[in-house]
């Protein structure tokens, strides 16, 4: 018998993303990161004609979104793919301009509470970290091949851990010795390249390692900003993007993507006239980005780094 999929997630800041969204009810939406479906089967109870893309690569998620929202099939489209390809998949289902578009940045709480994903370093497990399991590079690919500057490179930048080069030379002598194929293994590694003084309290000494190697397996910065670009070419007039993210590196290029298409004249103030043309695509509606409610946060901790931007089309 297989086992069933039970895709377990809290929906973070899912009043805060309706509420964003202005949702119309004859309007046509994209959810270009579908989980569970919680924020997906909020949008689709207020639609009436109106139309849901659902996107997802995880196929666990196209598989318990295609559950959860069953009761609104008429009106909801769900298709396996990475939210970067919005408008490849738009273009496929023949729909030219959209209402609004949302994406939850975060991994699932099902990917992390899954062990044999690999994504988390408080279960042992083989070394994967895909999200979606058709890609080829694993965690595993990355901790055995990259080089020692590589590896230094990705955890200094996606895991700001100031104990990169550290890391990274435990990580290229150890698997000198032995192939490093598991979560508990690279943790292990991990800790006993951190001084024990940097080790008490805090968060766990491989967090920001495992986020790093996370990021770098599923190029998840390289497709924020063309994701961004193509999704708000595909808005109508007035409609809405709102984008959930959960670390600064994510945060920091949702917002300077927004403010570059909110960006108008780029002259040079000492010229009389505008000769550069530029108008601005879009207005911030978020100057500064929404966080979980007192609330959220005691219900779901997993929420505390999220942060909500929202931008409309001009």
């Amino acid at each position: 018998m297989e086992k069933e999929i039970v895709f377990s997630h809290r929906s973070v800041l899912l009043d805060e993303c309706i509420d964003g969204l202005s949702i119309k009810p004859d309007g046509v939406y994209v959810d270009g990161t579908a989980g569970g479906g919680g924020h997906s089967f909020e949008i689709a109870r207020r639609l009436v004609g109106g139309r849901l893309i659902c996107i997802d690569q995880d196929s666990a998620a196209i598989e318990a979104a295609s559950k959860k929202l069953a009761p609104f099939s008429d009106n909801v489209t769900i298709v396996r793919n990475n939210f970067s390809n919005v408008a490849d998949v738009c273009a496929e289902l023949g729909i030219e301009k959209i209402d609004g578009m949302l994406m939850d940045l975060g991994v699932s709480s099902y990917q992390l509470d899954t062990a044999e994903r690999g994504f988390s370093y408080n279960a042992d497990a083989p070394l994967d970290m895909r999200m979606d399991g058709r890609a080829a590079l694993t965690a595993e690919i990355v901790v055995n091949t990259y080089s020692f500057e590589e590896l230094k490179k990705i955890l200094f930048e996606y895991g700001e851990e100031k104990f990169s080069r550290q890391i990274a030379s435990a990580i290229v002598a150890e698997r000198q010795r032995e192939p490093i194929m598991s979560t508990a293994r690279l943790c292990e590694i991990i800790k006993g390249a951190i001084p024990k003084a940097a080790r008490e309290g805090g968060h766990h000494p491989a967090k920001r390692s495992f986020q790093a190697i996370r990021i770098e397996v599923n190029r998840e910065l390289d497709v924020i900003a063309p994701a961004i670009r193509d999704g708000v070419k595909l808005l109508g007039k007035g409609g809405r993007m709102a984008i959930i993210t959960f670390h600064s590196l994510e945060d920091r290029i949702v917002k300077q993507a927004y403010a570059k298409l909110a960006e108008g004249c780029t002259c040079p103030k000492s010229l009389p006239i505008c000769v550069c043309n530029n108008k601005p695509t879009v207005k911030v509606i978020t100057k500064h980005p929404i966080l979980p409610s007192e609330g959220e946060l005691s219900e779901n901790p997993r929420s505390r780094s999220a942060k909500l931007r929202v931008c409309e089309k001009l």
